[in-house]
């Protein structure tokens, strides 16, 4: 795991970005208790979530152009600052009692806009943050683990602040965050990186970005999958009060609970991805944790007993993050580094984008069935989608490692694996 640590420009972002992302996540669910508090709807507080992460359905893909051609250094200082002044607004209006949940939704999508920016360009500095492919996955298991962390400290501290001073100071406290994030940005020292000059339309680019993806098996059916995963894990977060109030009988510290929850279980899988040596295996991995993941959630949705609801959401969120970072690693190992940008941007697109379509799904359907029996069929729909995924598998493998054999991104792999006849494979 130290790996990637051994970096001086990634070791100041792994501590900065660890600092900002527990103000982040304590926001998060204060602004999820907020709506809850003022609206008392199931279905506002799907569209909450549906309207924060639209934009990076709608706009993640074209922002990837834009990754591959603007310096992604000073992309992302933009983003974190933008990010701040968002919880700084956010802040205000709660201390002074105007906040309406019109304006969260609002304050939400601006957000989304932000993120939608922000993620592929983060995901695609990752190579230059670590100066070379060895490391990529110790980093990109550490970046997963800073994230899950956070969520595992910035719940807890939340639902002990909301119901202490109110949602107001989880905002002031996240506005305060960003700033560790942007001292470590503004103290690296990073290699001049030209931004890239064409004249291509930019939905020329974007164009040649899908058709690299839709053209590349193994790319293609680990974004699906993704998706799939990200659809049906939007109905637990979308709806996690509804769990912590009507089922379990709680509060905010109930809601801090579940969510941790599921952050010690994802920080745990994290750790696992970081500590792999090598990438052989993840697919399997892919396959098999997307499968449990479902599985867990449904048994989560059958619940009524809150130590045993916590269990099971640990479950969920350890078989959701090595299924997302296993995707990630597979996806930065193979991709072409001119056209990082593009697809890191449509993981983001997988990964958060379709969480809207998943929030405002989960909110209508909980209306109408109930929280539980929403969970069930999202994750029963997730489980048929990771069988598919596992009848491709043999395929896959077949493009994948002459591909790692090729590039010689992992000489220890690569050594083990006989030559193939005929002539040499392009790399996609």
């Amino acid at each position: 795991m130290r790996g990637a640590l051994r970096h001086r420009n990634f070791r100041l972002f792994f501590f900065g970005q660890g600092i900002s992302l527990i103000g982040t996540w304590m926001q998060q669910v204060a602004m999820i208790w907020l709506a809850y508090r003022l609206s008392n709807s199931a279905f506002l507080l799907g569209l909450l979530g549906f309207c924060g992460q639209l934009p990076i359905l709608l706009v993640s893909s074209l922002a990837g152009v834009y990754t591959d051609r603007w310096n992604r250094h000073r992309t992302i200082i933009a983003t974190q600052t933008l990010a701040m002044f968002q919880a700084l607004l956010l802040f205000v209006l709660t201390l002074t009692g105007l906040i309406a949940i019109w304006e969260l939704i609002v304050l939400s999508v601006v957000l989304g806009l932000i993120n939608a920016i922000d993620i592929p360009a983060r995901q695609a500095f990752l190579i230059e943050m670590i100066e070379g492919r060895e490391d990529l996955s110790s980093a990109i298991g550490l970046s997963s683990s800073m994230f899950n962390g956070a969520r595992l400290v910035g719940p807890s501290i939340a639902g002990f602040l909301i119901a202490t001073l109110g949602e107001w100071f989880c905002f002031l406290l996240n506005a305060f965050s960003f700033l560790a994030v942007l001292a470590a940005l503004l103290a690296m020292r990073v290699a001049a990186r030209p931004s890239r000059r064409t004249n291509q339309h930019v939905l020329r680019d974007l164009k040649d970005g899908l058709s690299y993806v839709v053209g590349f098996q193994p790319i293609r059916s680990l974004l699906m999958l993704l998706a799939m995963v990200s659809l049906t894990a939007m109905p637990l977060v979308v709806l996690m009060p509804l769990f912590a109030a009507e089922i379990l009988h709680g509060g905010p510290a109930t809601l801090g609970l579940l969510t941790a929850a599921m952050g010690v279980g994802a920080l745990a899988g994290a750790l696992l991805i970081a500590a792999r040596k090598s990438v052989l295996g993840l697919g399997r991995q892919v396959a098999w944790a997307s499968g449990a993941f479902g599985l867990s959630a449904i048994c989560f949705s059958l619940s009524d007993l809150l130590g045993l609801s916590l269990g099971l959401l640990a479950l969920v969120g350890f078989f959701m993050m090595l299924e997302t970072a296993s995707t990630n690693t597979i996806l930065q190992t193979i991709v072409a580094e001119d056209k990082r940008g593009r697809v890191m941007s449509l993981y983001a697109t997988a990964f958060v984008g379709m969480a809207p379509v998943g929030s405002l799904l989960a909110g209508s359907l909980a209306s109408r069935i109930g929280a539980a029996h929403t969970v069930q069929i999202m994750a029963g729909l997730c489980v048929v989608a990771s069988l598919l995924f596992t009848r491709q598998l043999r395929a896959m493998r077949e493009q994948v490692r002459p591909i790692y054999r090729q590039m010689g991104i992992l000489p220890e792999v690569t050594s083990g694996i006989p030559e193939a006849e005929g002539p040499p494979l392009e790399v996609p």
